[in-house]
């Protein structure tokens, strides 16, 4: 099963330990995981279900390219991550 892991500074944040799910795109598996942690789902996805831009995700060390259905594909042993990106000078 693809495994879902969070960045330690969204960690410190939100309740979202890594975990592995049943899916086979990134709306998918990030579906199970909001299923068990609600509040997170609102911080990494906007109203319209896309994903917020201060948020980047990678498949297998690859950025996501469908940022707004989340289609990527992964796979049984995919590794993905969720972190909040840096901005600013």
């Amino acid at each position: 099963m693809p495994k879902v892991t969070f960045t330690e500074n969204l960690v410190r944040h939100i309740d979202c330990p890594a975990c592995e799910v049943d899916a086979n795109t990134v709306a998918e598996a990030l579906q199970k995981v909001f299923a068990q942690y609600e509040r997170l789902g609102t911080y990494i996805l906007d109203d319209q279900g896309r994903l917020r831009k201060h948020i980047l995700i990678s498949v297998d060390d690859n950025l996501l390219n469908d940022r707004i259905h989340l289609s990527d594909p992964v796979k049984q042993h995919s590794e993905i991550y969720v972190l909040q990106a840096l901005s600013g000078g």
